[in-house]
């Protein structure tokens, strides 16, 4: 699933490509790709004759402003889930099947949205709602990761008394948006913590450490364009180049590009988790 720096890489192509965009026309293929109005054809209106302003990602949600004749025209709201992806199309070309909405301006260029699984959810917000009453995850959320909200003693204040093994703990989005497997295996290696370690057993020195590496991993992804190891591509298909330098994420059985021990490779929770038992010993 992408994770805050590919959706981040997203958001800045769609800044750049889209921002001032004018829909002339919208076709759904796909019904369920449409989370709010309950009919795609309500969301096809309702962006129709709108010209797209400012992209704003919240954890790995992507939100743009719209508006219609000078006013507000509510807010288009994304999620791309497992496989989502768009794509910018300068020049007609037939959609593949896994098209699941396209998007004209009058020009005849087209912002397409194509989702292998198809668990990518868009949303139109009226004007003058709030966003998290019709996108109703974002409720959930905890704070950005380059917030002054998210700190140390954030971390502290969430985790004592839990006894979660600390890789689940960072995946609940409750605790810092945006964070998913990739980063957090990475952040976990870059801090020296064991991913099993019981979330409340942390010192104050390891919870500096790991606030510090979620920042500077998250920050050094974005610039890399995000991590590819299977579907992530930014607007122009382009795979994003972290993945290359990952220091342990699906590099298991590989040596530690530290110490030369074997990368171990154990589920937690469910999910995979990549770690060096001696860079990352208790």
């Amino acid at each position: 699933m992408p994770e805050l720096p590919e959706v981040e890489t997203v958001r800045r192509g769609l800044e750049q490509q889209v921002s001032g965009f004018v829909v002339a026309r919208v076709e759904v293929l796909r019904a369920r790709a449409v989370a709010s109005p309950p009919l795609p054809e309500l969301f096809c209106s309702a962006l129709e004759g709108c010209t797209v302003r400012q992209w704003l990602r919240r954890g790995k949600y992507l939100m743009a402003s719209l508006e219609r004749g000078g006013e507000s025209a509510g807010h288009w709201g994304v999620h791309l889930r497992m496989t989502g992806q768009f794509l910018w199309m300068q020049t007609p070309a037939e959609p593949c099947r896994h098209t699941r909405v396209r998007i004209w301006n009058p020009e005849g260029q087209e912002l397409r949205f194509v989702d292998l699984r198809s668990f990518g959810e868009m949303w139109w917000v009226p004007p003058g709602e709030p966003l998290d009453s019709v996108m109703t995850g974002l409720r959930r959320l905890g704070p950005e990761p380059f917030s002054a909200e998210f700190s140390p003693q954030h971390l502290a204040s969430k985790l004592a008394g839990s006894s979660r093994p600390i890789k689940t703990a960072l995946l609940d989005q409750a605790l810092v948006a945006g964070v998913g497997n990739i980063y957090a295996d990475e952040s976990l290696f870059i801090s020296r913590i064991a991913p099993h370690t019981p979330s409340h057993a942390l010192k104050p020195s390891q919870l500096e450490r790991l606030h510090q590496a979620l920042v500077e991993v998250l920050q050094a992804s974005i610039g890399a364009g995000g991590t590819t190891f299977s579907d992530f591509r930014d607007l122009t298909g382009t795979n994003g180049n972290y993945g290359n330098a990952a220091w342990v994420y699906r590099r298991g059985g590989q040596p530690c590009r530290v110490c030369g021990t074997p990368i171990r490779r154990d589920k937690l929770s469910g999910r995979s988790s990549h770690w060096c038992p001696s860079c990352q010993a208790a």
